[in-house]
């Protein structure tokens, strides 16, 4: 490893201990989905407050409202899906975004500034252990949100490409 993988790395450690943490993970709830709309459409996908972390531009239909919504999301590649963890830093609660999913499973996403529609479906089972042991790989902290989350397991939906 080179110094300047060292540093990435050593950066990219440090902010998985900044979002695991519950100030950390507020964040990441309340605060940085609002820059992200921004910073994710001025470079053109290819920054976000997740460094290090793929982020797409998820867009959905409100469950309860009917209205346009649209959410930045870590996600991880999973060949040519992409899996979302519904953890919402731990919350006792899903995210907003799971029940709209759940809802009108026909989404579109922006990866990298390619818009694509997607299907979306809930992990079940022996699929859901692997796309979760992947998930951890890609973030740590996903274990200290299942934790905190109390008796709730953190759904895992995949977005699957219709094109």
């Amino acid at each position: 490893m080179n110094g300047q993988q060292y540093l990435t790395y050593t950066w990219f450690r440090i902010g998985i201990a900044v979002a695991a943490s519950r100030p950390g993970g507020w964040f990441y709830v309340y605060v940085a989905p609002h820059l992200d709309r921004w910073i994710i459409r001025m470079s053109n996908g290819r920054a976000s407050t997740a460094v290090g972390m793929p982020v797409l531009m998820l867009t959905t239909v409100g469950a309860k409202t009917g209205q346009q919504r649209i959410k930045p999301l870590v996600y991880i590649p999973d060949g040519e899906r992409a899996v979302l963890v519904a953890s919402n830093g731990g919350h006792p609660h899903n995210p907003g975004w799971y029940y709209n999913l759940r809802a009108k499973a026909t989404v579109t996403a922006s990866i990298n500034a390619r818009t694509q529609t997607f299907v979306a479906h809930e992990a079940t089972d022996a699929e859901r252990a692997r796309l979760w042991e992947k998930a951890l790989t890609y973030y740590p902290g996903y274990a200290i949100y299942q934790r905190r989350a109390n008796n709730r397991q953190i759904p895992v939906m995949v977005l699957t490409p219709t094109d």
